[in-house]
């Protein structure tokens, strides 16, 4: 899975729209879709962001794990 693909199916799946997590973000909504459909990489500091926001790892949102583990702090 790609991570474009998790960002969709994760923002979906807690019946969020494109505008709800591009605010999160600080961002549009035309900008966060560019994310969603690959046209734009994500930044890191986006990528910590939505980790923190979804409470899941990095592992999962940029696709190396299909399960959706909550984020483990220290």
């Amino acid at each position: 899975m790609k991570y474009e693909n998790a960002l969709r199916n994760i923002r979906e799946d807690r019946d969020l729209r494109q505008k709800d997590v591009a605010k999160v973000l600080g961002i549009s909504q035309q900008y966060y879709s560019r994310y969603e459909s690959g046209e734009t990489e994500l930044p890191t500091r986006h990528l910590v962001t939505l980790c923190e926001f979804y409470n899941v790892s990095a592992d999962y949102l940029i696709g190396f794990t299909r399960e959706e583990k909550t984020l483990q702090r220290r």
